[in-house]
């Protein structure tokens, strides 16, 4: 069920590992358009821009949660390539430990402030109270949010992106028929489609978490995996947060933004509600290239395989631009036909133009987004997440920008600008920052060769040689 990506040829690695986790991610974010869709036609305008409202907020908690799994994920993927299989479950106990932690704070502050968040963010007044029942118990299911995205990062990092992809498949027919039966059948309107979303990701982290008990020994504990280890969490800390801030830090950009958006009426918020839905089906695979390339890199760095991390990002970038034109027609083609599915009613003509114009800007820039997504997680797969923060400072201070500036300058058309500006400008920092990021590598790896002459001697006191490679030197 694992996967050693340290061997190999990059693209036919990439790809297998690209396609299970991209069909999960299609999966996921077909649940998240038909959650949208019941939303907007059968409960109006006003409850799809309540939704849209807390996107920014939504992005801000959640994508925390998601980036400190994906950076607890990083040592364990690089201890799988180093074959310690020992420290590898200390890092996962760990890693439990503190998503118990981080979730029972975040649950408890977010659903306490959430609806102070919401008037300070100067939510429309139509739609602050579907805005606020929805979040809040979107919140609640921070647990349940945690619990899924750990374990299923844990699986990444061995290698297995094809058990996630069958849990996703399960939670996007779970949540479809959740949907269905809370709104239509038991009238619960907004209500009903957060406890949709929070009930399928539950049911799918018990799901993994049963799949791995029986199927990964690997991942099996003992009492002393689940010790806190000071060494072993600060390591998960320098990793996790960093790639969790990263999501936030981001995301305050896109709260401003949304304050700005907010200005401009409900109609506008719905309008990119719409257009954002249908972006993030479309951002899948630039956002699939990016998680595996963090387990590629990882993997690869834990095997002391520095020579392949260009080829891989290479490979990945190639493929992500390809994909890129494909994006583009489809929005050029088809973008206001696919913005009907959300948008119903008397001003629906309007809202149509306004999406699509929105969606077209986005996906001209996926190749910058593709940079973005393949080279960043290199670097966080490559042990440098510290850097994630100041790649992510970049598009909050472009976000800022529109949403202070180009909004009331431009109206609308500044809205369209915010996620362009802020993939060029995370670009401009992350190439440079990649080179540096390598060059730090191939001086440590320099400076820890081992002699010909007294290898077995310094196989035995150096403690920066993984297993693998001591085999290696062994041999």
């Amino acid at each position: 069920m694992t996967k050693d990506m340290t061997r190999g040829n990059p693209l036919r690695l990439i790809l297998g590992f690209t396609l299970p986790l991209l069909a999960g991610m299609i999966f996921q974010q077909l649940y998240n358009l038909v959650d949208t869709m019941i939303v907007g036609r059968t409960l109006g305008v006003t409850a799809l821009a309540g939704v849209g409202a807390t996107g920014s907020i939504n992005f801000l908690v959640i994508g925390f949660c998601m980036g400190i799994c994906s950076g607890f994920a990083i040592p364990v993927a690089r201890c799988f390539g180093a074959g310690d299989h020992k420290r590898l479950r200390q890092f996962v106990g760990n890693g439990i430990l503190l998503c118990v932690l981080f979730g029972f704070v975040l649950t408890v502050i977010t659903v306490l402030f959430c609806r102070n968040i919401l008037l300070l963010m100067g939510t429309p007044a139509d739609c602050l109270d579907p805005a606020h029942q929805y979040i809040r118990v979107i919140f609640a299911g921070i647990p349940c949010t945690l619990l899924y995205n750990l374990l299923s990062a844990y699986l990444q990092a061995l290698g297995d992106s094809k058990t996630p992809l069958a849990f996703l498949v399960f939670s996007s027919v779970l949540n479809v028929a959740l949907d269905l039966f809370f709104i239509l059948r038991l009238n619960l309107g907004i209500l009903g489609a957060s406890l949709a979303t929070v009930m399928s990701q539950g049911f799918s982290g018990l799901l993994c978490l049963v799949w791995i008990a029986h199927r990964f020994p690997i991942l099996h504990l003992t009492r002393m995996d689940l010790r806190p280890m000071g060494s072993r969490i600060h390591e998960l800390c320098i990793t996790g947060i960093p790639m969790g801030l990263q999501y936030s830090i981001t995301a305050i950009g896109s709260v401003i933004l949304q304050i700005g958006v907010n200005s401009l009426g409900s109609s506008a918020v719905a309008a990119v509600t719409a257009a954002s839905k249908i972006g993030n089906f479309l951002a899948c695979v630039p956002n699939g290239l990016g998680s595996t390339m963090a387990t590629y890199s990882a993997q690869n760095v834990g095997a002391g395989h520095y020579d392949r991390l260009d080829r891989g990002i290479k490979t990945a970038s190639l493929m992500g631009a390809v994909y890129s034109i494909l994006a583009i027609t489809i929005c050029q083609l088809f973008g206001t036909s696919l913005a009907a599915l959300f948008i119903t009613g008397s001003s629906s003509k309007e809202l149509l133009v306004l999406s699509h114009q929105y969606l077209l800007m986005n996906t001209l820039f996926y190749p910058a987004l593709t940079l973005v997504n393949v080279i960043r997680f290199s670097i966080q797969g490559m042990g440098f997440s510290v850097f994630a923060i100041f790649s992510g400072l970049m598009e909050m201070i472009a976000r800022i920008i529109a949403g202070a500036v180009l909004v009331p300058a431009l109206g609308f058309f500044g809205c369209t600008l915010a996620s362009p500006l802020a993939w060029v400008l995370a670009d401009l920092f992350l190439f440079p920052a990649y080179a540096r990021c390598k060059k730090v590598l191939l001086t440590k790896a320099h400076h820890t060769a081992v002699p010909a002459t007294d290898s077995v001697n310094a196989i035995e006191t150096c403690p920066s040689l993984s297993p693998k490679r001591q085999a290696a030197h062994s041999a």
